[in-house]
């Protein structure tokens, strides 16, 4: 566990890229904050030095396709799938971590929050301190210069948990933790308004039968009636004593949004209403929802669709959620479906609004002295391809 302050931690680089060098790259539709620029950009020590129309020689020629921010992905819990690939089976936590590192690179994102839970069911496949594990790897791969994106770390709070509690504990000290969520997976409200939903979620995952589902049910309910007010409490009084921002999670109702108002709610992450989405935007929280929602059309929950929210202008952030390569598409489709939102205005709910969410405010945009964390893409059919990445100036992918 690290206690090294995040402005601090040293940078590392991959052994995998070239020297840091200026460069120069042209022949690009560069996709700035307010438009789209035939043009040229250049960078120095790992920032963006300059920006302008036209094609020069001697750089690296971009072929006409797109060069945008890299990513930045708040909520991504696809590292437990590197780190538990089968029932039983625990992979080496660093080399879990450089798969997943590999493949959120090669979508096209720079910037990543690992999303670790705590609070768990009490026969969870995994433990908080599993969750430890793979955020001492990442701290460890991110030292040794492993890792191609930027890493941060976003605890997933389960407060219905009887763990939650002391699951957060583990991580109190740990200053690449940035962001927290305040979670409840209680069937009957937030996601699992629907029992529908919530029996065919779980009786697909568990193979319950309805005798125990009921109990499942039962026991979930009872468990949050006896956690879920105070640990939302201690969860968030530790986090802003750690100088983390707070993020609420599948709000359905203005009651929901209000108490998300009164813990100092910074990101409305899911949110499974119309209602609750417009509510937490003009409240000022960036409204954050799945990537793979916009791709697919709908929630796979059978919530409120992601477009829906785009249309009516309440969608701020996106995130690759369980699928990765869903982020740069669901810009694309943003753009080709949703009438009121242009290319560069999609490309910032991917990068600059996320980055500066979290208070990242050195990155996420195509402008001089941002970092230079750059995508080059191409449109091929209806997905997009990553043709190449770069970090601080440095080709990672």
């Amino acid at each position: 566990m690290s206690d090294v302050g995040l402005s601090e931690a040293p940078h590392q680089t991959s052994t995998l890229v070239e020297p840091h060098t200026p460069m120069v790259f042209t022949n690009a539709k560069l996709v700035l904050p307010e438009q789209v620029m035939d043009g040229t950009l250049a960078v120095k020590q790992g920032k963006i030095h300059d920006l302008s129309e036209g094609n020069v020689t001697n750089a690296i020629d971009c072929e006409g396709d797109f060069l945008i921010p890299g990513l930045v992905e708040l909520h991504t819990d696809h590292l437990e799938n590197h780190y538990k690939p089968r029932p039983g089976v625990t992979w080496n936590a660093v080399s879990a971590v450089q798969a997943h590192d590999a493949q959120i690179a090669c979508s096209g994102i720079t910037t990543v929050f690992d999303a670790l839970r705590v609070g768990m069911e009490d026969k969870a496949d995994l433990t908080a301190h599993d969750m430890r594990a793979m955020a001492d790897a990442i701290e460890i791969s991110q030292h040794e210069g492993r890792l191609r994106a930027d890493h941060f770390i976003h605890l997933r709070c389960e407060v219905s948990a009887d763990n939650c509690v002391e699951g957060f504990d583990l991580f109190n000290k740990d200053a690449r933790v940035r962001l927290a969520s305040l979670m409840d997976h209680t069937p009957g409200q937030r996601q699992f308004t629907s029992m529908d939903q919530f029996e065919l979620y779980y009786k697909t995952k568990k193979g319950l039968s309805d005798e125990q589902m009921k109990e499942f049910t039962d026991q979930m309910q009872a468990r949050a009636a006896r956690n879920s007010a105070k640990n939302r409490i201690a969860v968030s009084d530790r986090a802003k004593a750690a100088g983390m921002i707070l993020a609420s999670h599948d709000d359905a109702t203005l009651a929901h949004v209000e108490e998300a108002i009164e813990f100092g709610i910074n990101v409305a992450e899911f949110p499974t209403t119309l209602e609750a989405a417009k509510a937490s935007h003009e409240a000022g929280m960036a409204v954050l929802m799945g990537a793979p929602n916009v791709v697919r059309g709908k929630s796979h929950s059978g919530n409120i669709s992601a477009r829906e929210l785009a249309e009516a202008g309440y969608l701020d952030v996106l995130s690759s959620d369980y699928v990765p390569v869903s982020l740069l598409q669901a810009v694309f489709l943003l753009d080709q479906q949703v009438e009121n939102i242009s290319l560069p205005q999609a490309v910032q709910k991917v990068t600059r609004i996320p980055a500066e969410a979290v208070g990242l405010s050195d990155r996420g945009a195509l402008e001089v002295g941002r970092r230079a964390d750059l995508v080059q893409v191409r449109i091929v059919g209806d997905v997009p391809i990553v043709r190449g990445v770069w970090r601080e100036g440095y080709r990672v992918a």
